[in-house]
This record gives C-alpha cells, sequence and structure tokens, in this order.
C-alpha cells in the first residue's frame, strides 16, 4: 500500500516537472523565433539559412505539440530536426569544409535518412498494439 502511495507521487512529481520543462522548451522556442525574425528584419532580407532556422523552431514546437496530443514523443521528429539542422551547418560553412568533413556530414544525413525509413518501416510492418 505505501508503496504504491510513492509510486503514484513520484509520478505525479514527474509529470509536473514534465510539463514545466515542455513549457520552458515552448517559450523559449518562440523568443528564439521572435529574435531570429527581428534579426531578418533588421538585416532587410532573409537568407536560406534564416528560413532552416525558422524551420528548426517550427519543429521542435511540432514535436512539443504532438507530445502534449498523443501522450508520447515519436523518435522521428528530433531525427528531422538533426538533418535539417545538418543541413543548415553545410548551407553556412560550405566555403570552410573540407572534402571530408563535407562527406562526413553527407554521410551523416544519409544515414539519418535511412533511420527514417527503418523506422517508418517498422511501425508499418510491425504496429503497435492497443497497449503499447
Amino acid at each position: 500500500m505505501k508503496q504504491n502511495v510513492v509510486s503514484s507521487m513520484a509520478l505525479s512529481i514527474l509529470g509536473i516537472i514534465e510539463h514545466v520543462g515542455l513549457a520552458v522548451i515552448t517559450i523559449a522556442t518562440v523568443i528564439a523565433g521572435i529574435g531570429e525574425v527581428q534579426v531578418m528584419i533588421d538585416a532587410g532580407q532573409v537568407t536560406l539559412a534564416d528560413l532552416l532556422l525558422l524551420f528548426l523552431y517550427l519543429e521542435i514546437l511540432a514535436m512539443v505539440g504532438l507530445y502534449y496530443r498523443s501522450g508520447k514523443l515519436p523518435v522521428r521528429f528530433p531525427i528531422y530536426i538533426a538533418i535539417v539542422a545538418l543541413a543548415r551547418y553545410l548551407i553556412l560553412d560550405m566555403k570552410n569544409l573540407d572534402q571530408w568533413r563535407l562527406l562526413g556530414v553527407a554521410a551523416a544525413i544519409l544515414l539519418l535518412a535511412v533511420a527514417v525509413l527503418a523506422i517508418r518501416y517498422g511501425h508499418a510492418r510491425y504496429p503497435y498494439g492497443d497497449g503499447e
């Protein structure tokens, strides 16, 4: 009986911490997005790197929203974010990258894309049951 009370209280505390963390992530992402828009306005131009950064922020917000809707964090969203971040890195630093680093980043993007395909195939071929 005492173990159930302790477990229930621990889960409640963890749930509160989880919601506070998600709120902090959401607020920080919105503030960063507004800051980036302000940088674009001040510069008087929008670059591809700016758009990719805004896309990263939107993906983070979508991931938080999906977590609130389903109660689960899909593995694919962080992989998508990583792919976009690596693409942004390539775009920003392409002139400064040597051949091996360029190939390494491109290989990392390819590996992440293959991981997404494998996860999607696994979910389609071996779907979760009702209780999972």
